[in-house]
């Protein structure tokens, strides 16, 4: 079972992701639970260049960056678990980055359907939750987690963060396209409701799709 998570930061995918995991360890099986960019050495030095590092980086860079360390991730960690029947959980995966730098960033989305599929091995997730949240409020949430004023200083958000709301407004379109095309795998979550409402909402979609792993 291969689950991903998806949103602009601040959707509350972390507090889902921990949800799930409990409720599918509860019914027996091993979960493991990993995030993007990272999980793998490699991987998560190419996070921190990415996201905390104050280095340009042209978008194309940024592409080919996240791909090295996609590519890293599901060789050496989550097809090897799959192949063991564990229950996989990731915290963002290619559609981040169809998201992010092809609508966000302007890429042409062809190229990155092919780069998404190399880095990936061809590994399609099962599921995929989607928590739809507006630029504004989740940069509302964001400064709120980090204590960050309303007039805050750009060197206190991260990389991404940076981009500015134009940028975050394009990748949540991007989202929101990609869950029209790909409607039997996406399921769109409402991340303004309560985060018990959320995971029910997903419990149910799971259920449907793995008949006992519901409630």
């Amino acid at each position: 079972m291969f689950i991903t998570f998806e949103g602009i930061d601040g959707a509350g995918k972390s507090t889902q992701v921990k949800k799930l995991q409990k409720h599918l360890a509860e019914r027996g099986l091993e979960v493991l639970v990993l995030r993007e960019p990272g999980g793998t050495p490699v991987s998560e030095q190419i996070r921190e260049l990415l996201l905390q590092g104050k280095e340009d980086i042209t978008p194309v860079g940024e592409l080919l960056l996240f791909a090295a360390s996609r590519a890293e991730l599901v060789q050496k960690v989550i097809v090897p678990a799959l192949d063991e029947e564990k229950a996989v959980i990731l915290d963002r995966f290619y559609d981040s980055t169809t998201a992010y730098q092809g609508y966000g960033r302007g890429l042409d989305l062809s190229m990155l359907g092919e780069i998404n599929r190399i880095a990936s091995c061809g590994r399609k997730p099962d599921l995929t939750f989607y928590l739809d949240l507006s630029p504004e409020d989740a940069m509302i949430r964001k400064f709120s987690e980090k204590s960050i004023p309303l007039a805050f200083e750009e060197e206190e958000l991260d990389r991404m963060e940076r981009s500015g709301l134009e940028f975050y407004t394009n990748v949540r379109r991007g989202y929101l396209q990609i869950a029209l095309e790909e409607e039997n795998r996406f399921v769109t979550l409402d991340a303004t409701v309560s985060p018990q409402d959320i995971h029910d909402e997903i419990l149910r979609a799971l259920v449907g799709r793995f008949p006992g792993l519901g409630y």
